[in-house]
């Protein structure tokens, strides 16, 4: 089967930006991540063996010349030796474990250094979504052309509502081909358009590339995560934001919040954050009640939230995008980061609902052991990790259990 990932940034922006602030303030420290279907999934016979397959194929795919350029001339807050590094970076496929059971369930593990195996999530999600179309048919039952006319709808009802939006849909889209038809028409809509709303980039760097987009991210959940594993979780968010700000100086100033609810970070995000950091990411929970928090709190700080950047990114389609965009735009700055809805929205084929979350985390290679963690956020369906630790994380921060 023909190799599914060929680009080294055929990937998501927030991965490089993490490497390098992992680098930067945690360069020994180890990690484990584990793959998890929501939906339970049966996957085709013999799909670990080839999803091993494309995955030691990555083994070959190194970042190019043309790559190192684009990223140093749309990303200049990418220190020049975090560049160097991705120069001599390679892919082991040992960092990956796989196996499927006699049902078809299908687990992967990771595990090794954070610098190392924190660019193989997206990739790897990338590469089990397609290969699920692959071996079972239905990417031959995609079409293209439709699928490039929905695309340039999907861009002009949000253009023509005063939207800002761009593209998150590397990790479960349907195919290398679906994104790049649906980036292709957005931009080509955007540019074709008048309308208040703009497509503002993608967050795949290949695309953003190959298009002259801007590539679009800053962080995962798995950067406070990782630290509340190591630290605790009662000021792993000001830890992030001080590590953070270490790194990038006020760049790359959206802060995604909920990875242990608004409560507890509203607490940490004290006045110098809130003025220095250019807006909040709301990625669960009810997004207006999450909106009206974040305004209330800009303002006991004495700081205007339409001045601040809010972006909306909660597994949204079009028409709740337009709905909030009406509710936020004499609030704050609206934006919107689409993923799902816009590479993997075809007639009949159902998207797959699947993450790689970060599991246990130790502070150094020389600690005899591993602290595991988790992530709460501001829905119940959305948390991740071990009961057992959910409960302790919970009782740590004083929120009580929901049933």
């Amino acid at each position: 089967m023909q190799q599914i990932i060929q680009h080294f940034t055929d990937d998501d922006l927030y991965k490089f930006t993490m490497c390098c602030a992992v680098i930067d303030n945690f360069p020994r420290t180890r990690v484990k991540y584990q793959f998890i279907d929501r939906n339970n999934s049966v996957y085709p016979a013999g799909f670990a063996d080839e999803l091993l397959r494309q995955i030691k194929m990555l083994e070959n795919v190194r970042i190019t010349s043309e790559e190192v350029e684009f990223l140093r001339r749309k990303c200049s807050y990418i220190p020049a030796w975090f560049l160097r590094y991705l120069q001599g970076f390679r892919y082991d496929s040992d960092w990956v474990k796989v196996r499927q059971d006699d049902e078809g369930h299908l687990s992967i593990w990771f595990e090794g250094a954070w610098s190392d195996t924190i660019l193989l999530e997206v990739k790897v999600l990338a590469i089990v979504s397609e290969l699920y179309y692959r071996m079972t048919g239905e990417e031959a039952m995609a079409d293209y052309e439709a699928y490039y006319s929905g695309s340039w709808a999907k861009a002009e009802r949000m253009i023509q509502a005063g939207c800002r939006f761009t593209d998150m849909g590397t990790r479960r889209r349907l195919s290398f081909k679906a994104q790049d038809v649906a980036v292709k028409a957005m931009k080509e809509a955007d540019e074709a358009l008048k309308g208040s709303g703009h497509f503002i980039g993608t967050s795949n760097v290949y695309f953003a590339m190959k298009y002259d987009l801007t590539p679009i991210g800053t962080m995962a959940h798995e950067f406070v995560s990782a630290i509340a594993g190591m630290y605790g979780p009662q000021m792993a968010n000001h830890m992030a934001m001080k590590a953070w700000s270490n790194t990038y100086r006020g760049a790359l100033g959206t802060f995604l919040y909920d990875t242990y609810g608004w409560r507890i970070f509203s607490l940490n995000f004290s006045e110098d954050y809130a003025n220095m950091f250019k807006g909040l990411r709301v990625d669960s929970g009810d997004n207006f009640e999450q909106l009206n928090l974040i305004c209330e709190k800009y303002r006991s700080l004495n700081i205007d939230p339409t001045t601040k950047q809010v972006i909306f990114s909660n597994g949204l389609n079009v028409d709740e995008a337009i709905e909030i965009q009406r509710y936020a735009e004499d609030k704050c700055i609206p934006s919107f980061g689409i993923g799902t809805h816009f590479t993997n929205d075809f007639p009949g084929i159902k998207p797959r609902n699947i993450v790689i979350k970060l599991l246990a985390v130790k502070i150094t290679e020389s600690w005899p052991f591993y602290c595991e963690t988790c992530k709460l956020s501001e829905d119940h369906g959305k948390y991740t990790g071990r009961p057992e630790v959910v409960a302790r994380f919970l009782a740590a921060l004083n929120i009580e259990p929901r049933l």
